[in-house]
Parts: structure tokens; sequence; C-alpha cells
């Protein structure tokens, strides 16, 4: 397996041990709540593009039309992947993530143990910010702007252009390829900038401070939440503050395998020979002979996920109690998720071909179960864990 092993016994088990374990490494952040202060002018810039769907294909797509405020930063609806093309009439092939508390996020590497880290998408292959907010423009299924000029040219006729051009010079229009890299640093710069991306305004960020107190259900999900024997997500979701006392940003940057049933809801699935293998089959095929990683996606935050209405890379569950249910059942009680063989035999993991259905993490809780055997929590304990993800979304007020 290459998911990382020792940080399992990091898991924070009771809710006395807030700050038992360093937790968050490096996928930690600020956990100062402050007001978002005035923009530079090419933040400035960027906030104007990230919702300027004049510069989508259809005149009808932004960047904040897949990456809903309301929602997190997430998709404001519960499509499986977004509707995007020059008539808005073609499907994406995943779920829209949330892109908040990404400003720690890194380039992918490998760590010392061998463990697939940073990135951006789904697959990791957006070395930056930057280069992730480019990729939609010119993505035949997103913004379906045929290239560089093609999204330049719209943006010239756009009612910021003279800002634009004050900012970056008055001769950036003519230079397309250039103007579109400085697209993308704006789009970066006011992801960076604007604390609506890092707001650590959540009822738990509250409770870190000291100024709320927690519910039962929500200790006892907490508790549960962390506990390496029951839901064990903090072992890839850490909870805990930081050595340098920030807030935890709820994952690790890392990828796992975790054997999502396939999901008929996607088109592309509607041909049997075909699947998404994650970060093994990533443009560019720097990893195409890791086959260990093919079916592996993102580890992606978990604050605001009570704000989500599909989970997972291709959107498969819609609600944290389906998800959840799947995390502990889907070794108990495959039936419920799997599609069947010809034989009426249940085919586990039918989203990845046979071949590499060896590489799903098999071996930790609650995966670590078998037909027949007790989940790893409750239908009442799923519910106390739903209740402390509740806790994670921003803008509580008491």
């Amino acid at each position: 397996m290459y998911r990382r092993m020792s940080g399992r016994l990091c898991a924070v088990i009771t809710v006395v041990a807030l700050s038992a374990c360093g937790g968050g490494g490096t996928a930690s952040s600020s956990s100062t709540s402050s007001t978002a202060s005035a923009l530079s002018a090419q933040a400035s810039l960027g906030e104007k593009i990230f919702n300027d769907t004049s510069l989508s294909a259809s005149g009808q797509q932004a960047c904040a039309s897949c990456h809903s405020a309301q929602n997190g930063h997430a998709a404001p609806n519960n499509l499986a992947a977004q509707m995007g093309g020059a008539a808005l009439d073609l499907q994406g092939g995943r779920s829209s993530p949330s892109i908040r508390y990404l400003s720690t996020n890194t380039a992918f590497y490998f760590d010392g143990e061998g463990t697939p880290t940073g990135g951006f998408f789904w697959d990791g292959r957006a070395a930056s910010l930057a280069d992730q907010a480019r990729a939609p423009f010119t993505n035949p299924v997103e913004m379906a702007n045929a290239d560089a000029a093609a999204v330049i040219d719209k943006l010239s006729k756009a009612s910021y252009a003279d800002e634009f051009k004050k900012v970056f010079g008055d001769d950036i229009f003519t230079r397309p390829d250039d103007a579109f890299a400085r697209v993308a640093l704006a789009l970066q710069q006011y992801q960076r900038e604007d604390t609506e991306f890092r707001p650590f305004t959540s009822k738990y960020d509250e409770f870190l401070r000291g100024k709320v107190s927690l519910s039962d259900q929500e200790v006892r999900g907490f508790a549960l939440f962390n506990n390496p024997a029951k839901g064990n997500c903090a072992a890839c979701h850490p909870s805990s503050k930081a050595a340098d006392g920030s807030h935890p940003l709820f994952t690790d940057f890392s990828y796992d395998n975790l054997g999502v049933p396939r999901n008929p809801e996607l088109l592309q699935n509607a041909d049997p020979a075909f699947f998404d293998l994650g970060l093994c089959a990533r443009s560019g095929g720097d990893l195409a002979a890791r086959t260990d990683l093919c079916g592996a996606f993102k580890v992606p935050t978990l604050r605001n996920v009570a704000l989500r209405q599909v989970l997972f890379h291709n959107g498969r569950f819609k609600s944290l109690k389906e998800a959840l249910t799947f995390y502990v059942q889907r070794d108990t009680n495959p039936e419920k998720f799997y599609s069947l063989n010809t034989d009426g035999t249940v085919k586990k993991f039918d989203d990845l071909p046979a071949a590499y259905r060896a590489n799903v993490n098999t071996t930790e809780a609650p995966y670590n179960r078998l037909p027949g055997d007790a989940p790893a929590l409750s239908d009442a304990e799923i519910d106390d864990v739903i209740a402390f993800l509740q806790t994670l979304t921003d803008g509580y007020v008491h």
C-alpha cells in the first residue's frame, strides 16, 4: 500500500486530546478569523475574472458557476459532474471539488515514505492554484474556449479591460499567451488574498478558540471521527491543531483508493470499457508506470462538507449519510453499493478493472472488515459523526 501508515497512530481518541498530535503538518494554515481586507489590484482583477461568465464560449459559465461561495466554493447542485461546452450541453467527467483551504497546498510530490501528496485537481496534475485556474477556460467540456487567444479576445471586451491593461501593461492584449498567464496569476492571487477562501469561521474553529462548546452528540461524533478503531477519519483528515497552533484543514493532501462504486449518472460510464483511473492515468502520463496508483484520488478537505450535494470524485453519493454508510458497510455489505456479475455475485469495486482492484484500501479501519462482520460504526454513530462534520461549516454565528 502506498498510503502512509505511521500517521494512523496520530489520531486523537478523545476530545481532551485536541493537541496530542501535531496532526496537520503541512495541511495547516492560519487560524485567525479576520474580515476580508482590501484586495491588491491583481487580486481584484482575479475576483472579476472569477465571476465573469462572458469569458466562456457559452457566455454563461464562470469559475464561480462550478465553485459557488454559498456551497463552500464547491458545486452548487447535485449533478455528478457539471455541464459545460459552447452550448452547456456537455457533461464533465468528475465532480467539482471545493477550492477552499488550498492556499498551503503544494505541487505534487512523493513524501519520504512514498506517499503521493499535493497537487491540484482530483489527480494532482496541476502544480499551483494558477495552473488549476487556467485549465477550465480551454477545456472543451467546461468553458470551452478554443485557445488562450479566444479567452483574451473576450477579456479585451470586458468592463474591466482597461483595469487589466493598467495592471499588466497597455500592450498586454497583443500578447495573448502572456495575457492568459496573467489571468491565471490574477485568479491565484485572488484565492490567496481573499479570506473567503480560508475563513476558519466554523463552529469547530470557535470551539478550538475556546469560545463555544460542542453538543453531546458533536462530542461523540468527534471522538468517533478520531478513533482509529472506529471512523478513523483523522488518519487522512487531521482534526487537531498543528504544532504551531494553526487550525487543521481536515486534509493531509494525500491520495487514497476507496473503491467508490461506479456512477451511472456519468455519461462516460455508459461505455463499459471506460474507467477513470485517477493518478496513474492523469494527463502527461508521468505516473503511467505506477499501476499501484490506479484508482487513487485526492483526499479532499472536509471543511464545509455538509454543504456539498455530491461526494467523491465521481459524485456517486449525494449525502453524508450515504457516504458514511458506504465507508463502514462497503466490506460488510457490498451488495448495497455495487453491481452484480452475470452469475448474480457482487461485482465489488466495480469502477476499476479487475487488475487494479487489489489497489483498493482494505487494510485500515473502517475498511478492514469482512462480509458478516459488524460495521465499524452503527447507524446512530454515523449520525453522531455527521453532527460533528456539520460543525465544520464556515459562517457559524453564536
